[in-house]
């Protein structure tokens, strides 16, 4: 594996876990990662570029060993300004090269639609956002809200790292013994009562009470001016979360078409994790459309 190192800056007060690999004079690529996920997770892909880069990737507020906001729940926008931050620290003034999986691909296209001139090239892996809501849900979203302010959720914690691997492996069964060995190791931590805790603040799961609302995601998705290299999964696991795959598939290719300038690819055997199932095809469609 390519060694990989840790520095922590403060970002809008928290302090800030940044994972790098390669170095500091080579072209730099930010990697962002989804909801409870970690930096360590792109690993796999970091190992199987060909070229010399300085791979930059956060853990995200209250995930990995970045701190926690220290509030009952957190708001989307906030990703936005910690990466607005980030860039600053890195790469002021200049464009840089942004890569995002699923939670991160949606942070990294609003981002460059907001602030089209800090972004040369974008990479969304599975950023398709969440299903359209209407206002008639907004009491219930909001009742719910308040419930779950009252019993606020918990993490499981596990006996052994073998257990941590286990738990990666049953939600995605394409993960080797010795990726999921790995992955564990990054993706929780032992406590002082010798359990293994996920390295993930309880409060990302609470439900939000703001509706997603996607004509304002495309209107930020319309202002892209990068290039955009928008990578799916054959066997996604993207259903899930944005409803029957007809309707759902539909409603994906309308929100593409708001990106201008855009090329699109499949990566076969691959699930929503494709940068843990198929790091080598994903890794050559990265170097293919960035240099």
């Amino acid at each position: 594996m390519n060694p990989s190192r840790s520095e922590f800056i403060t970002v809008r007060g928290l302090q800030y876990h940044i994972r790098h690999w390669g170095d500091a004079s080579a072209p730099m690529l930010f990697m962002l990662h989804g909801w409870m996920d970690v930096a360590a997770s792109f690993q796999f892909v970091v190992d199987c570029l060909q070229r010399d880069w300085h791979v930059i990737a956060p853990d995200w507020r209250g995930f990995g060993l970045t701190e926690n906001a220290d509030a009952d729940c957190y708001w989307f926008p906030d990703y936005l300004g910690d990466l607005d931050a980030i860039l600053d620290h890195y790469s002021p003034g200049r464009p840089v090269s942004l890569l995002g999986h699923s939670m991160g691909g949606n942070v990294a296209c609003l981002y460059a639609g907001v602030r089209p001139a800090r972004v040369a090239k974008l990479i969304n892996l599975e950023g398709f956002g969440l299903p359209a809501s209407n206002s008639e849900q907004a009491p219930g979203r909001y009742a719910r809200w308040l419930d779950e302010l009252r019993n606020p959720p918990t993490m499981r914690s596990y006996a052994t790292q073998a257990e941590v691997a286990g738990r990666l492996q049953k939600t995605n069964p394409r993960l080797t013994d010795q990726r999921a060995a790995f992955l564990s190791e990054h993706w929780a931590k032992r406590n002082e009562c010798g359990e293994w805790e996920i390295l993930g603040d309880p409060a990302h799961k609470l439900t939000s009470p703001i509706l997603y609302r996607v004509e304002e995601v495309l209107a930020c998705w319309k202002a892209i001016a990068a290039p955009v290299l928008w990578v799916e999964a054959d066997d996604t696991e993207a259903w899930r979360w944005m409803g029957p795959k007809e309707t759902a598939r539909i409603e994906i290719d309308r929100r593409i078409g708001f990106i201008r300038n855009i090329e699109t690819a499949t990566i076969s055997d691959a699930g929503h994790m494709l940068h843990h199932d198929q790091p080598q095809a994903l890794a050559e469609l990265i170097e293919r459309f960035l240099v």
